[in-house]
C-alpha cells in the first residue's frame, strides 16, 4: 500500500486543474490582470503551492487578507506584486513595506501608522486606498473620500507612499440582477473620478470577485480578483454550476474507511442516538470528523461514496469521526470514502456538503483543518521548488 493510500484521511489538490481555472478566468476578464487570491491558506488549499501553481497560469497579483499571510508568501520565495488588505491598528507595516507589499488604507488612523512605518523603513510604501462603495464592511465612506485621497496626496508628494491602487468590493454580485450591483458601480467610479481629479495615478482600479469575474464585465477594470473560482468552486448555484462556469473543483477530500461491523435493527447510531438502524445492516466508521473540519451541521445528511454508492452520514458527527449506514455492503477496512470531488465518479462536491450543512461551498473547502495533510497532485518540478515556468 502505498503512502498516500495508508493515510487516514487527505485532501488532494488538483494543481492542473487550479492551472486550467485560472486560464479560464483569464479569459472572461481578458483585458484585465488577474489577482490570485490565497487567503486563509488558499481557502483551506495549501496558499504556497496554489499561489506557485496561479503564478504559472499567468496569475500578476497575488492576495492576502493579512499582512502575516502576505509575509508567509515572500518568505516562500514568491516574488512580484501582492497585496494584503486586513489591517489592525499596530499591524506589522514596517514589515510589509520592507517586503514591498501593498497595504490597504480604508481609514485615516491605517494612513497615520503607514506613513509613521515608511519613515521607519526608510522607504516609501505601496498603498492602496480602499472605498466603501455599499458592501459596509472594511473601506473609506465616500463622504469621507476626499479627506483620505487629500491626506494620501499629501503623503504621497511628500516621500513616503505611492498610491498604486483604488478599490472595492461588491456586496452582492453573486445575486444576478440585484440593484445595488449598478449603485456601487456608479460610486465607484464616481471615486476613481474624484481621486484621479485630484492626481492619483493608481497602477490599477479594481473592484470584481469571482462572480463579478463571470458575470459583470463592466466590473473588470484593471484587475480582478479571483478567490473561489479560482478553486473551481462556482460562487454560488444562481451564477451556474462549477462545470457550466468551465471550472473544475481542485480539492477531493476522502479518508480511509476504519471499520465495518455488523448491527442489528433498532440499533442506536452516535451521540444521542439521532439514528437507529431500521433492520439488520452494516456500518461504516469514517475517522474525520468536526475537528477535520467535517460541519457537525450536516448530521444526518453528509453525502459519502463508499463502495460506489452515495452513503448518507448516520447520525451525528463527532470530533473525530462519523458514521454512515452501508446497507448490507461490506467493504473492506481501508476502502476509500470520499466526501467531496469533483463529481466525476459520481461523488459528492462541496456544494452539495454545503447544501447539507445549510452553508456555502466556500466555508466546507476552507475550514478542512491542518491535521488532513494536503497532497498535490500535478505540481510541476518549477513550482515545487518554487520557480515560475517562463
Amino acid at each position: 500500500m502505498n503512502e498516500t493510500a495508508s493515510l487516514r484521511a487527505r485532501a488532494e489538490i488538483d494543481l492542473a486543474a487550479l492551472r486550467a481555472n485560472v486560464r479560464v478566468l483569464r479569459e472572461r476578464a481578458a483585458g484585465a490582470q488577474l489577482m490570485a487570491v490565497v487567503k486563509s491558506d488558499g481557502y483551506g488549499h495549501g496558499a504556497v503551492p496554489c499561489a506557485r501553481a496561479a503564478r504559472a497560469a499567468g496569475a500578476t497579483w497575488l492576495g492576502t487578507a493579512t499582512p502575516h499571510e502576505a509575509l508567509a508568501l515572500r518568505a516562500a520565495g514568491l516574488d512580484g506584486r501582492i497585496m494584503c488588505w486586513l489591517w489592525t491598528p499596530g499591524g506589522p507595516w514596517r514589515e510589509a513595506i520592507e517586503a514591498d507589499i501593498d497595504v490597504s488604507a480604508g481609514g485615516m488612523w491605517a494612513l497615520r501608522e503607514i506613513i509613521a512605518a515608511a519613515e521607519a523603513a526608510g522607504r516609501p510604501a505601496r498603498v492602496q486606498l480602499k472605498a466603501d462603495t455599499g458592501l459596509g464592511r472594511g473601506g473609506c465612506q465616500p463622504a469621507d473620500w476626499p479627506g483620505l485621497v487629500g491626506a494620501a496626496r499629501d503623503a504621497e508628494r511628500a516621500g513616503h507612499l505611492r498610491i498604486t491602487g483604488l478599490w472595492s468590493h461588491f456586496a452582492c454580485a453573486d445575486e444576478p440582477g440585484h440593484p445595488s450591483i449598478a449603485a456601487q458601480l456608479a460610486v465607484y467610479r464616481d471615486l476613481v473620478a474624484y481621486a484621479e481629479k485630484e492626481g492619483v495615478e493608481p497602477e490599477v482600479r479594481h473592484l470584481a470577485n469571482s462572480p463579478a469575474t463571470l458575470t459583470i464585465p463592466e466590473a473588470h477594470f484593471d484587475l480582478v480578483r479571483t478567490g473561489i473560482a479560482m478553486y473551481g468552486i462556482s460562487p454560488a448555484p444562481e451564477l451556474g454550476t462549477s462545470a457550466e462556469l468551465g471550472l473544475r473543483p481542485v480539492m477531493t477530500l476522502a479518508a480511509a474507511v476504519a471499520l465495518v461491523k455488523d448491527a442489528p435493527a433498532g440499533h442506536g447510531v452516535s451521540y444521542g442516538h439521532h439514528y437507529t438502524t431500521p433492520a439488520d445492516t452494516t456500518l461504516g466508521l469514517i475517522p474525520v470528523g468536526y475537528a477535520d473540519g467535517v460541519p457537525r451541521h450536516a448530521s444526518g445528511s453528509g453525502p459519502v461514496l463508499v463502495g460506489g454508492k452515495v452513503r448518507t452520514v448516520a447520525g451525528r458527527v463527532a470530533m473525530d469521526q462519523f458514521v454512515v449506514d452501508l446497507g448490507g455492503d461490506r467493504p473492506e477496512a481501508g476502502a476509500e470514502a470520499v466526501l467531496f470531488g469533483p463529481g466525476d465518479r459520481g461523488e459528492p462536491t462541496a456544494q452539495d456538503w454545503a447544501e447539507a450543512a445549510g452553508t456555502i461551498a466556500y466555508e466546507i473547502v476552507t475550514r478542512i483543518g491542518a491535521r488532513v495533510p494536503r497532497v498535490y497532485v500535478d505540481e510541476t518540478a518549477d513550482e515545487a521548488t518554487g520557480g515560475v515556468p517562463r
